[in-house]
């Protein structure tokens, strides 16, 4: 992939109908990029996004999978291979954000969250290095992998486990690939929670804002262009991380 340049190049991201995913897809259509944009249940924000690509003089498919089914994380890959022809980029965006606090969490619910947010992203990326063998990965994980969330015990430990994982990845699948993560920060209220919940938190930050979707686009584009990163991390989170500790005492 020539450094710099996104034309014509393919992308696969995951959850991408809606939120960071959605804002992903355009940034990368305004780059020239095709998109397989796919979803779990947002059949209708998906093909409203698909239209919106077409609109933007790139290709785009629509591919539904439930990544809590191992089953379907597996066969990802060869589908949009199937459906584009090729593949040079996959963005691991899904993921399920379920309140757990660790007293009662249980082995079940934990390994829901580990299957969307830490096997899929890594069985899709393995089938990724194995089918296709160049291009570049991006992983979404999380501000707080710098410290604890006492209220999603299960969505923190698995993009902990998916931190580790990108590491591990840059490194088994170089020098070919290219494995990086961004890492948001109060850019968007959790679904069920309106705006007045980043006005709540934005004193936590030291920037004393919160952002937008299209700051984390940005980076991923930053990390896409580039051919010389790896295994690197960006905060997208005002300096958030910085603040990151494992009190109990975040009021989020």
């Amino acid at each position: 992939m020539a450094e710099g340049s996104l034309k014509g190049k393919t992308a696969l991201i995951t959850g991408a109908a809606k939120r960071i995913g959605r804002a992903t897809a355009l940034a990368l259509a305004d780059e020239g990029a095709h998109v397989i944009v796919h979803y779990g249940r947002s059949a209708n924000e998906a093909e409203d996004l698909h239209r919106e690509l077409e609109g933007r003089a790139v290709k785009a498919w629509t591919l539904a999978a439930d990544l809590a089914k191992p089953e379907e994380s597996e066969r990802l890959i060869g589908r949009a291979i199937d459906a584009a022809g090729s593949l040079d980029i996959l963005i691991n965006n899904a993921s399920v954000f379920t309140p757990r606090k660790l007293e009662a969490i249980r082995f079940e619910e934990l390994t829901a969250d580990l299957c969307v947010n830490a096997w899929a992203p890594f069985a899709l990326s393995r089938e990724f290095a194995r089918r296709i063998g160049r291009g570049k990965i991006v992983n979404l994980l999380d501000t707080r992998i710098k410290g604890y969330d006492w209220w999603h015990v299960g969505y923190i430990l698995s993009k902990q486990m998916l931190a580790v994982l990108t590491r591990m990845m840059a490194l088994a699948y170089a020098p070919h690939i290219t494995v990086n993560a961004v890492a948001p920060g109060l850019i968007l209220p959790p679904p069920g929670k309106d705006p007045s919940y980043l006005e709540r938190l934005k004193e936590t930050v030291p920037l004393k804002r919160y952002g937008d979707p299209q700051d984390v686009a940005q980076a991923i584009l930053f990390l896409l262009k580039s051919d010389f990163i790896t295994g690197q991390v960006i905060y997208v989170d005002g300096g958030r991380h910085l603040r990151e500790h494992g009190d109990g005492q975040d009021p989020d």
